[in-house]
């Protein structure tokens, strides 16, 4: 007995020998009977070629699960890599752990029992001379085994197969189906989520930051390993059985998940500016950069120009994005608007704020010399304009412009802090918040080896003489008033030193010194010096001028007091009483506070 697809296919012949005979009646016996052949011969190949695509289907089907792309996400050498040119930048997107605005840290574990073999970037390189790169060249691309080999030979015979009998267009379609469902899971293993332009700038930074740090990490995996093991399966099945046959079949697999891919990358690259966007768009950047000599090699003919273009255009996108954020960065410190004075005299928050920010600039020299081509945009053109500080690089010559712009930076962050300085009321204070700001910034210049290169040390020593010209501006602001207390003018009744002394003088003279200094002291001891040698330095520079000064006066007035009546009420303090007292200032509390503590 015949199989049932026997009286189907018996059926058609059928059928289709009455449409031919019913279409042409005049023709010939003999023309007849041919075409009735061919119908047949036709529908045999129909039905054949369905099976053998059916067959195609189930092969690739059975093969979509192949390798384990977590272990590869987390393999070191996927998303890291020697250059092949001396000098070249080694790129870890761990480097993200340096940013000190609350990002997660994250590490790379290895996975051992990932097999692979080393692509051949010679063989790519020679075989498609046309592609001239401008990147770096590299050695990162890596191949997994997406299908055993003897399985591709039985994929290679069906696909040579039914391109012989003209069925390209329904293999292709097949193999890019399947194999693109396969991508489109690795894809969701890897966080790469299908979201359009739009979807992506609507979301929170917060939640971007977390997700450009999965893309960095997905997207060298992508294009190192899975778009260039597929790349190397289509010309494993395909390679010989006909023109660019390989070639089209990877762009249909890969077209969508790869434009898919770098969209996120785009997204970010027209998103709108801030300030703190910047390190992650030069995270982008930089591991764009390491990615597109890999790029060109998985991407070498002329169907994936779409793919290599839109990267390139991205890369520049994403370096325009990092020079304008710069700008606007400046422009935000020179005009932060905030009017109340922080308490104390203490670091102002956008002095901790620019400081740490160009710290972290610092950590992307390379990058940024690279992308900061001109000078900051100040010097004659606001000479004269009060409400903008001027720059002169003629003291400055030999730097790049990248250190410009941070010493840049730093000026517009003094100048906006003089002006903040002028809301305090007592002129003392604004020296000591001045002195507190200016010696910050030296520190954090000078703990940065990066960024006290560029800012270089005759920039550092002149902010250095500002600080202590700041601490110098306190002590007289504050302590020759006190100290004038305790001179000798005004205490001698006339007729010379040896006529004697004016009691009544002397006596409002401890007052004031005593008055004056517990004011002072009350004062200043909620005054705070953050830098603890700091603090001590000034501590010791008061004790040095106030402690000779006041143990000389006591000395020498000490007895005419004494004899009079209640010398308590005059000589209040000692020698040893100031020196404790001393200690008391800049800590940042209530003197009720220091008494506690001693008596404790």
């Amino acid at each position: 007995m015949e199989p049932p697809e026997n009286y189907v296919l018996e059926g058609s012949f059928e059928s289709a020998e009455k449409i031919i005979l019913r279409w042409d009646s005049t023709a010939s016996e003999e023309a007849r009977e041919k075409m009735i052949f061919e119908v047949k011969v036709n529908f045999a190949i129909q039905i054949a070629m369905a099976r053998l695509e059916d067959e195609f289907r189930n092969i690739l089907l059975a093969h979509i699960h192949a390798f384990d792309v977590d272990s590869l996400a987390t393999d070191p050498s996927s998303s890291s890599c020697s250059r092949t040119e001396s000098g070249g930048d080694h790129f870890d997107d761990d480097d993200e752990d340096r940013q000190q605005l609350g990002q997660e840290q994250e590490k790379d574990h290895l996975d051992s029992t990932t097999s692979s073999t080393t692509y051949d970037v010679l063989k790519h390189s020679e075989s498609n001379t046309s592609v001239s790169s401008s990147y770096r060249s590299t050695s990162c691309i890596r191949e997994i085994e997406l299908i055993p080999e003897e399985t591709i030979e039985d994929l290679k015979n069906i696909a040579e197969r039914m391109i012989a009998a003209g069925y390209l267009r329904e293999c292709t379609q097949v193999y890019g189906s399947v194999r693109k469902s396969a991508i489109d899971s690795s894809f969701k293993r890897l966080g790469v989520e299908k979201l359009s332009i739009g979807d992506i700038q609507r979301l929170e930074w917060d939640a971007l930051e977390t997700k450009i740090r999965r893309w960095i990490r997905a997207a060298k995996v992508c294009v190192r390993i899975l778009f260039a093991s597929e790349k190397r399966l289509c010309e494993q099945i395909f390679d010989g059985v006909g023109t660019a046959i390989d070639d089209a079949c990877f762009m249909e697999t890969v077209k969508g998940p790869a434009i898919q891919l770098f969209n996120f990358a785009e997204a970010i690259s027209i998103s709108r500016r801030s300030p703190e966007k910047l390190f992650k768009i030069l995270d982008l950047h930089d591991a764009l950069v390491e990615l597109m000599p890999d790029i060109e090699i998985v991407f070498d003919s002329k169907s994936s120009d779409l793919i290599r273009v839109q990267a390139a255009e991205i890369l520049s996108r994403l370096a325009e994005a990092a020079r304008g954020i710069l700008s606007e960065f400046e422009n935000a410190v020179l005009k932060e608007p905030s009017k109340v004075p922080v308490p104390g005299g203490t670091i102002h928050p956008l002095t901790r704020y620019v400081m740490n920010y160009i710290s972290l600039i610092s950590d992307y020299k390379q990058t940024l010399i690279e992308l900061i081509m001109s000078k900051p945009s100040t010097g004659s053109r606001y000479s004269g304009d009060p409400s903008t500080p001027d720059m002169d690089f003629a003291e400055l010559e030999g730097k790049t412009p990248l250190a410009l712009h941070l010493i840049w930076v730093i000026v517009i962050l003094q100048f906006n802090l003089d002006g903040k300085s002028k809301h305090y009321k007592d002129a003392s204070l604004v020296h000591l918040f001045m002195m507190n700001n200016v010696h910050y910034i030296v520190q954090k210049v000078k703990s940065s080896p990066e960024l006290r290169e560029m800012i270089g040390d005759d920039y550092l020593r002149k902010m250095t003489g500002k600080f202590r010209q700041a601490a110098t501006n306190y002590q007289r602001a504050t302590w020759v008033k006190v100290l004038y207390c305790l001179r000798d003018e005004g205490l001698h009744v006339s007729g010379g030193f040896s006529s004697g002394v004016s009691k009544s003088a002397l006596r409002e003279r401890f007052k004031s010194f005593n008055a004056m200094f517990e004011e002072v002291h009350r004062t200043q001891a909620t005054w705070l010096i953050p830098d603890s040698q700091l603090r001590e330095e000034l501590r010791i520079s008061i004790s040095e001028k106030l402690i000779p000064a006041y143990r000389s006066f006591l000395g020498r007035f000490r007895s005419h007091i004494e004899s009079s009546k209640h010398p308590e009420n005059y000589i209040k303090y000692s020698v040893e009483d100031l020196e404790t007292s001393v200690l008391d200032f800049f800590e940042g509390y209530p003197v009720s506070q220091h008494l506690r503590r001693r008596s404790q």
